[in-house]
């Protein structure tokens, strides 16, 4: 009997450090790698997954959208304990959907939502090392929150991308940008229609640069405005940043989050 070709959506959580990024590579552990193994164990059949954002090696991701066809019969219920007595450890699946036939993680998702985070004092962490980027000088949010407010709206991110990415078209539009503080934890919260390859990473390095007074606000904007990745800040490590959330404009109450 023919089976009839369905499209599941994940929300999944995983621990980046042992990782080597989410998009499978030859002879290195992914996230993509795990979930489709896992998959070829519970549905039988071997299936490709597709995700909201190709996380970097290291990367963290508390609401990363993942979807897939797949002829399996198993309810998304089913699906969801199925994988998860399967999978490693720092890999949840924490939700699991029917979703539309032309639904896509990737090319469907209308924002994507990082958070990067950092330990901002004198002394380091022993507990949390390998989920926030440890800076010792006091960082003047004040004005690496001007700095941000720059980034909103449609732009040429050059400036932040990783040399040698391959992408050709390096416009995107950011929807927020914005900075706090909890006692000695400092967040960067930042949305977008798209990422560039560690162009978040490539933004905190430079508002570093601001928050320490070593350019201006006004400096930021021509780093900016240079399209030239040599003229910013360093790329901040991946162990302070994580997949947030995507967001989704489909009709069957489908909106990926970290809850």
């Amino acid at each position: 009997m023919h089976q009839p070709v369905r499209n599941i959506a994940l929300v999944v959580e995983y621990d980046g450090t042992d990782f080597h990024g989410f998009q499978v590579q030859p002879a290195l552990r992914t996230v993509q790698g795990e979930l489709e193994q896992g998959l070829l164990s519970v549905a039988q059949e071997q299936i490709r997954v597709a995700a909201a954002g190709r996380t970097d090696a290291g990367v963290h991701a508390l609401g990363q959208v993942v979807s897939f066809k797949t002829k399996s019969q198993l309810s998304p219920d089913a699906i969801l304990r199925a994988l998860n007595s399967v999978l490693p450890d720092d890999l949840v699946v924490k939700k699991c959907v029917e979703a539309p036939p032309d639904f896509h993680a990737r090319f469907s998702a209308r924002s994507r939502w990082y958070r990067y985070t950092i330990l901002n004092r004198p002394e380091p962490t022993a507990l949390a090392r390998a989920y926030v980027y440890h800076f010792k000088r006091r960082l003047d949010l004040e004005a690496m929150q001007m700095a941000s407010d720059l980034l909103v709206g449609t732009h040429d991110y050059a400036s932040f991308a990783r040399v040698g990415s391959g992408a050709t078209d390096t416009i995107r539009t950011v929807c927020q940008a914005s900075w706090s503080r909890l006692d000695s934890l400092v967040f960067f919260d930042i949305g977008a229609d798209g990422f560039l390859p560690q162009m978040v990473r490539g933004i905190v390095g430079t508002l570093i640069w601001v928050g320490t007074n070593k350019i201006s606000v006004d400096e930021f904007r021509e780093v900016m405005e240079a399209r030239d990745r040599k003229v910013a800040g360093p790329t901040v490590p991946a162990r302070g940043l994580c997949f947030i959330r995507a967001t989704y404009g489909v009709p069957f109450g489908f909106q990926a989050s970290a809850s």
